[in-house]
């Protein structure tokens, strides 16, 4: 078995919905640090210690239990009290904390000494507020006033700025002495004799938005609370599955739990969707892009989440030009919260529109959840936001008329960036100097061909041929005109995008990789492109770099510059499986489970450093890497789809399947998995170096058949 890699060993995060919070592993809070107590986007605890007359406790271990309880153990140090000096390791402390829309925290103390001892337990608190925008950026700013007051055993903060309000109030549930506050401290006074323990249950309970969010003392059982029963209700109905393969089995079902976890609620047209958070800790809250993508991932475990994202955001499409938040008609957004900032408009984030992707994306994502789900009536109800989208891409996508889609932000506070790649310095030419906007990159006019192909399908299923063959002339157009001015001959590659003067930018990067799985590479390139793709500077056993370690940007613990990131991987890994490179595919998956299997619980972080693998090496965290993140956990369930080569068509009842198990990963059982109104079990295994496979169950009609390129076999059907 690996060595186990604690990703971000200082810090614990658990969440409940959009309240979460992120301590050091001694359960401290920092508020020089993106620590605290969140709620709807701002900080309500950013400061929190807990001392015995002052002396810090001695941590012996702590860990979260599940997504939203944590546990913490720690001992005292060697402290003065009026009675005597009591000795290191005399008493146990524990104290268990459960995110449940406030914050509830158990504290117990058990005396192992054999005498009495005397002191005073101290919570020190401080509330500042700040929006998670300061906090993650560092760059706290005092803003409005702040009002303290202890009445009745309650301490109570508030804040307001202009219309913004929030509030905390913490007050004890009960407890073996009375609290006390002075000096920013609530002090208990504990007295124990020999074997005793003291307790206190502390409430932390939220104001905001006229809500009151109070916490409450649960067990650790999934489903006590409305998100657990949520996230406990999407484990039973996705689809499951079972491998000899004991290391993926549990990165699979820690994927599943981290997707269930990240679940956000909401209603339309009276009707309960859900659909994805972008990942913990900075990003609870509705994404563009990121859940779109998610739900790509996950469309072979649970279809919903797409359904519930495209309805989300059809919702939120944009109406109007708005240069501050970066819209125009028909764009899907990037980003939406509900702080101080944005309440007060100081971010353009209300929501924010600055992303190159979505809007594409979503077309893609609409077309593949029907391919699941055969639902016309979700094809008709999204028919005018296609239909909006569409256009998008034609008058804003590509404002300079020269047919590809290029970004630049037309707001002061706006992306630089708004490929996936977002982070200001992530394209950069060949020597290693940055682009200017706009850009258009070389990944985003493969989506769009994508979406263009995708979108005449839809249109044939709603009747109308005639916009279906135009958009199939767009894309086919596209097409040629993408690989003539794309293409490098002479890397046998094609280039980053095009910049601000329609050259090319030349650096070599893992962009290119997503063409394959748009299906926009001619064959006869295929195999240079995925050759490069494995060349040294990319591919360093984990996965491949977001950035060829010759650039002289390159920089392995980057954001972006060199960095592996699992979905980045999984779209370049699902092109080469529809390409016909099933070994290749593989290997990159290997790769990335291989990097899971070393992370705390299988889980997969949002990205890791791109160091090259070697007999005695572990991945490298990267160090505010978000754990759990949606399409880094959708990245699993999307490489399980790509391996077993799963391409649905529920409206002819269709399943295809296109097995290469690889030695690692000899056998795969799937069930309750669900193709339109039908569902299906499967069986994969590996005889010699063919992958057999057989449906053990079915409930409705469906066809399962083999993909005609495969050299796997059927064993039997029933």
């Amino acid at each position: 078995m690996p060595t186990k890699v604690v990703v971000n060993p200082d810090q614990i995060a658990i969440s409940d919905g959009s309240s979460f919070l992120v301590t050091a592993r001694d359960g401290s809070i920092d508020d020089q640090l993106p620590q605290g107590f969140f709620v709807r986007d701002t900080r309500l605890i950013s400061y929190y210690e807990i001392s015995l007359n002052r002396s810090p406790l001695k941590l012996l271990a702590s860990s979260p239990l599940t997504h939203r309880v944590a546990l913490y153990q720690f001992t005292n140090p060697v402290f003065r009290t009026v009675r005597g000096t009591v000795p290191y390791g005399q008493l146990m402390i524990t104290v268990r904390r459960d995110v449940v829309g406030g914050l509830h925290e158990d504290i117990d103390i058990t005396n192992h000494s054999s005498d009495r001892v005397e002191f005073q337990l101290m919570l020190a608190i401080r509330s500042d507020f700040a929006d998670i925008f300061q906090v993650k950026s560092q760059q706290l700013l005092a803003r409005g006033k702040t009002q303290t007051n202890w009445n009745d055993g309650k301490l109570m903060t508030e804040y307001h700025n202009e219309s913004f309000y929030r509030g905390l109030i913490t007050a004890t549930e009960g407890s073996s002495s009375p609290p006390l506050y002075a000096n920013g401290r609530l002090v208990f006074d504990v007295i124990l004799e020999p074997g005793e323990t003291w307790t206190a249950c502390i409430n932390h309970i939220a104001l905001a938005d006229g809500n009151i969010l109070e916490p409450r003392h649960t067990s650790a059982e999934i489903d006590v609370t409305e998100a657990g029963r949520v996230l406990e209700n999407f484990l039973d109905i996705s689809t499951q599955l079972q491998t000899s393969n004991a290391a993926v089995a549990a990165i699979y079902r820690q994927a599943m739990m981290d997707m269930g976890a990240l679940r956000i609620a909401f209603e339309e047209n009276g009707k309960s969707y859900w659909m994805p958070a972008a990942g913990m800790p900075w990003f609870m809250a509705v994404f563009g892009r990121d859940s779109i993508i998610a739900g790509l991932q996950t469309m072979a475990v649970n279809a919903e989440f797409a359904r519930g994202t495209l309805a989300r955001l059809a919702h939120l499409q944009a109406t109007e030009v708005d240069d501050w938040r970066d819209a125009q008609p028909g764009k899907i957004l990037h980003e939406i919260r509900r702080g101080e900032l944005a309440q007060l408009h100081e971010v353009p984030h209300t929501p924010y529109y600055g992303t190159i992707e979505a809007t594409i994306l979503w077309i893609v994502t609409l077309a593949e959840t029907y391919r699941w789900n055969a639902d016309r009536s979700l094809l008709d109800h999204c028919s005018l936001p296609l239909g909006r989208a569409l256009t998008w891409i034609d008058q804003y996508g590509d404002f300079d008329g020269d047919g590809f889609v290029e970004y630049l932000t037309r707001s002061k506070d706006g992306l630089r960036n708004q490929g996936w790649k977002d982070s200001g310095d992530a394209i950069v030419y060949p020597d290693g100097s940055l682009v200017d906007p706009p850009i258009a990159l070389c990944e985003v006019q493969g989506y769009v061909y994508d979406a263009w192909k995708r979108a005449a399908g839809i249109y044939d299923v709603l009747g109308n041929h005639d916009r279906a063959k135009a958009l199939h002339q767009k894309a086919d157009d596209l097409y040629e005109r993408f690989n003539d001015r794309f293409w490098m001959e002479d890397e046998g590659f094609y280039c980053l995008g095009l910049d601000d003067k329609k050259q090319q930018i030349r650096a070599i990067a893992s962009n290119p990789g997503h063409l394959l799985w748009s299906g926009i590479v001619p064959p006869e390139r295929a195999k240079r492109l995925v050759a490069r793709l494995f060349q040294p500077d990319l591919w360093c056993g984990w996965g491949i770099r977001t950035l060829s370690s010759k650039n002289p940007a390159y920089n392995p613990i980057s954001y972006q510059l060199g960095s592996v990131w699992p979905h980045d991987n999984g779209f370049i890994a699902a092109g080469l499986k529809r390409y016909g490179y099933h070994a290749e595919a593989n290997r990159i998956a290997e790769g990335i489970f291989a990097a899971a299997s070393y992370f705390e619980a299988g889980r997969m972080p949002e990205l890791f450093a791109g160091i090259e693998r070697q007999a005695e090496s572990f991945p490298v965290p990267y160090p505010d890497a978000n754990i759990p993140q949606a399409w880094a956990a959708g990245s699993i369930l999307f490489f399980i789809r790509t391996i077993l080569g799963l391409e649905a068509d529920a409206s002819k009842r269709q399943l295809q399947v296109q097995p290469f198990l690889p030695a690692w990963l000899p056998d795969i059982t799937l069930t309750n998995l669900v193709v339109g109104d039908a569902t299906v079990a499967l069986r994969f295994w590996r005889e010699g170096e063919q992958t057999r496979w057989e449906v053990t169950h079915l409930d409705g009609e469906l066809e399962v058949y083999a993909n005609s390129d495969s050299d796997s076999s059927q064993f039997r059907t029933i």
